[in-house]
C-alpha cells in the first residue's frame, strides 16, 4: 500500500495486485531425533531414551496472486524450515532450549514460534512422530495471546 498525503487529508491506495482466490497448501518434511520424557512416570517407555522419525506437514492459507498464479513458492517454505532442520535433525531434542520436555505438543508449538515471522500466511503444523499417532497445531488462541 502507499500512502499519498495531500493537505492533511491521507489517502490510502491498495496498489497490491488483485488475488483470484483462496487457497490452503502445504510442504512435508522429515527428520531424525532422539528424545525422552522427563515427566513421564519411572518405567514408561518414553521415559527412555528412544527416537523417531518426523515427519511434519507446514500449512498455508491465504490469497493467490494474480500475476503469479501462486500464495507462495514452496522454495520459500523450504528456506523457511531449514533453520529448524539443521536444529532437529539428528539431535537429542531435550538439549534444545525450550525443548527441555519435548512431547509433540511442545515440539509443533516450538516450531510454530520459529516459523510463524518468516510464513505469515501459516495456519496449521501437522507433526507426526509414527505412522499412528501425530499433534495438530493451529497457533495460540485468543485467551493464549
Amino acid at each position: 500500500m502507499t500512502v499519498s498525503e495531500i493537505g492533511r487529508a491521507v489517502t490510502v491506495v491498495d496498489r497490491r495486485p488483485p488475488s483470484t482466490h483462496t487457497v490452503s497448501l502445504w510442504k512435508e518434511f522429515r527428520f531424525e531425533a532422539a528424545h525422552l520424557l522427563p515427566h513421564m512416570p519411572s518405567g514408561h517407555k518414553c521415559a527412555r531414551l528412544h527416537g523417531h522419525s518426523f515427519h511434519v506437514e507446514i500449512h498455508l492459507k491465504g490469497p493467490v496472486e494474480e500475476y503469479t498464479g501462486m500464495l507462495v513458492d514452496y522454495a520459500d517454505i523450504k528456506q523457511a524450515f531449514l533453520p529448524l532442520e539443521e536444529q532437529l535433525d539428528h539431535r537429542y531434542l531435550n538439549d534444545l532450549p525450550g525443548l527441555e520436555n519435548p512431547t509433540s505438543e511442545n515440539i509443533v508449538c516450538w516450531m510454530w514460534e520459529r516459523l510463524k515471522p518468516a510464513l505469515p500466511q501459516l495456519q496449521r503444523l501437522v507433526l507426526r512422530e509414527t505412522c499412528t499417532v501425530g499433534c495438530v497445531y493451529e497457533g495460540p488462541q485468543e485467551d493464549e495471546l
